[in-house]
Parts: structure tokens; sequence; C-alpha cells
């Protein structure tokens, strides 16, 4: 199935989750930064590789969720467009809870990873994520019109007999 090239492609929610991406990656970058002083500080360079790491997690596991929103707007105005919405949605869920837990297992018991650090700078970027989405969906401007193209009217529409 290929999306249509009219439907979704502007949908005025778009512009909340590129807003949130771009907010996270900034968010992403001042933990790398703090988390690797602080990593360094505490452990050296198996600090400070596990503070990029648990950052590097946090962005891509939270950055899923807006792709897949973005991607699946793509069929807005569709007819199956909730069901292909929660599809993609939902499969990006899982895979992240997979991907999530496989990382976990291979990273716990790494002598180069230094797990409190690792889960910290996880953590951090998982809370500032959810601040970030928060502040971004209160603070866009959506229209309260919706952006789905209406059929044009047929005569007997204005007919009132």
């Amino acid at each position: 199935m290929t999306p249509p090239a009219q439907a979704g492609s502007h949908a005025s929610a778009n512009r909340v989750f590129r807003t949130a991406l771009r907010y996270s990656a900034l968010l992403a970058l001042v933990i790398a930064v703090v988390g690797g002083v602080v990593g360094w500080s505490v452990d050296g360079s198996r600090g400070l590789t596990s503070a990029f790491i648990g950052t590097a997690m946090a962005l891509v596991f939270l950055g899923i969720t807006s792709v897949s929103i973005l991607f699946a707007n793509r069929w807005s105005g569709q007819e199956f467009f909730v069901g292909i919405l929660f599809g993609v949605v939902m499969g990006s869920w899982l895979v992240k809870f997979v991907i999530f837990l496989v990382l976990g297992f291979i990273l716990k018991d790494q002598p180069w990873v230094n797990a409190p650090i690792l889960f910290g700078s996880v953590i951090v970027g998982v809370v500032g994520s959810l601040v970030i989405d928060a502040v971004v969906a209160a603070k866009v401007r959506v229209p309260y019109v919706s952006d789905d193209i209406l059929p044009k009217a047929s005569p007997q529409d204005s007919d009132p007999s």
C-alpha cells in the first residue's frame, strides 16, 4: 500500500512531532555533554562511554515514536488511517521494547559499561523528552479545523426539497 500524494503529507499535527524531535535532539546533546563530563569524572573513559551509550539509547528510543507517527500521518484522511496509525505506533513500541531488553541484557555485564551512569543517562533522556513533549504540545498552535480535503458539493446537496 503506497501513501497517497495529497492526504496527510502536510497534516498540521506533524509540526508538533517535528518540533519535539528538534528539541529532543538538543536535549540529547546537552545530556551527552553533561553526562559525559559526569561520567568521565566518576569513572574515566568507562563512564564517558556509558553516558554516550545511554544518551544514544534515549534519543533513538524516544525518536522512534515521533518518527513513526510522522510516517503514519502520511495516510491521514484515508479510510483506514486509524488502523494504520495504531499498527505503526504499536509496532514501533514493540520493536523499541524488544531492542531495549536485548540491549539491557547485552550491556548489563560488560566490563566497559558503568551501569548506573548508563541508566541515569537513559532516565534523564526519558524524563526530559516527556517534559519536552508536554511543553511542545501545550504551546504549539494547531488549527481547530481539519486539514482534510472535502469532496466538492453536488448540485443535489443545495436543493432544499
